[in-house]
């Protein structure tokens, strides 16, 4: 193509920039649904990038297409749209204009002209197409750092019980939408944390959960929302902790109530020591003696209200706590409350309907055990601080 050639067809695709846009904008309208499913706004700004797209094509065809051809008209529309369009939907797009394009090109180009204005579209939608999987490459990888943090903070809140009004945003920002949450933590893989982070969000897209995790120290705390049960959410997680204990949180129904869950899971993680045959995982409020005995005042005040103060004022009391010291012997234990073994039966029987614990059962004892003990300890400082 001489240069007289070309300049000639470079006037009649400037001419014919405006007919251009508006014949892809029609086409786009027609061929493709998700266009037109956008919000008026976000169409016009797809016309502004079509349009800025074909005035780039006559700038780089004038120059004899010598270098690459610029892609600085992606930056026409706002950062927001790159995220309401997808990259096949911008190759579709590019794809448009170009049988525009192309349908015209008998009449855009210059006499004998015709062959090198197609070589050069092939040339410059080629390089187009790969300059847009770079910017949406660079905007994932940026989206992706950003998610990240925001991900280490929503953990790293729900830790350290800061809950408030910021924390839904973030979550929401991630595109966190289930109920109900449970939280679940052990000890983190030898793997490197961001892959086993990368890893679990995976996991929560395929089987259509929400999840975010956070490494701290040698913790992995994983927080889960969407499940059916409890048992659900901890199943399609376990395989992703390192050895050692995993403790399951309290079901609470939502993220804001979360920070509840993450802290009797961590609470339950650091006093699982004190149970070493417990099942992998366990639930927290398994847990609850030796969290208790561990210095959890949630613990603590869990046991006193559900073992002892069903009890207090009543001859359950006293029978239990007879049963416990007598090794758990129901004749002794009648004949010091000079009752028949059958009313002892009926009685721990009722105390297991009362609390959900069976004295007869070891761990059970157990933790009625640290209950009756937390119980006593606590009317004993009410009644040493009335005193004082």
């Amino acid at each position: 193509m001489t240069d007289r050639t070309r300049e000639d067809t470079t006037r009649r695709l400037e001419r014919a920039m405006g007919s251009l846009g508006t014949a892809a904008m029609a086409r786009m309208d027609e061929q493709l649904p998700w266009f037109r499913a956008l919000s008026a706004e976000d169409r016009s700004w797809v016309g502004l990038v079509a349009q800025a797209g074909i005035a780039a094509f006559v700038e780089w065809f004038q120059q004899a297409g010598r270098d690459t051809p610029s892609i600085e008209f992606f930056g026409t529309a706002p950062r927001e749209l790159k995220r309401s369009i997808s990259l096949q939907q911008t190759v579709d797009i590019v794809r448009v204009v170009v049988e525009v394009v192309e349908a015209q090109a008998h009449e855009l180009a210059a006499p004998g002209g015709e062959e090198q204005l197609q070589q050069a579209m092939l040339r410059y939608t080629r390089d187009v197409a790969f300059a847009a999987a770079h910017v949406y490459a660079r905007e994932a990888e940026a989206r992706g750092s950003w998610d990240a943090r925001l991900e280490a903070l929503i953990v790293d809140a729900l830790v350290r019980g800061e809950v408030d009004d910021g924390l839904h945003s973030w979550a929401a920002a991630l595109g966190w939408t289930s109920s109900p949450v449970v939280v679940i933590a052990g000890h983190a893989p030898d793997d490197d944390p961001r892959a086993v982070i990368d890893g679990l969000r995976e996991k929560g897209r395929r089987i259509g959960m929400d999840l975010l995790a956070g490494v701290q120290a040698d913790r992995l705390i994983v927080i889960v929302g969407g499940a059916g049960s409890v048992n659900d959410a901890a199943k399609q997680v376990v395989a992703r902790f390192g050895v050692g204990p995993i403790v399951i949180g309290p079901e609470v129904p939502d993220l804001h109530a979360a920070a509840r869950s993450a802290r009797a899971a961590l609470a339950g993680l650091k006093a699982s020591c004190g149970w070493p045959d417990a099942p992998r995982p366990v639930h927290a409020e398994d847990l609850l003696a030796e969290r208790a005995l561990d210095g959890d005042i949630d613990a603590r005040e869990q046991l006193i209200e559900n073992v002892y103060l069903p009890l207090a004022g009543t001859p359950l009391l006293d029978t239990l706590a007879t049963y416990l010291e007598q090794g758990t012997s129901l004749e002794a234990t009648a004949r010091l409350l000079f009752v028949h073994p059958n009313t002892v039966r009926y009685r721990l029987k009722k105390i297991t309907e009362l609390t959900g614990y069976q004295p007869t059962e070891g761990r059970s004892a157990f933790t009625l055990q640290v209950g009756l003990i937390l119980g006593r300890l606590s009317e004993s400082a009410v009644t040493w601080r009335a005193l004082t």
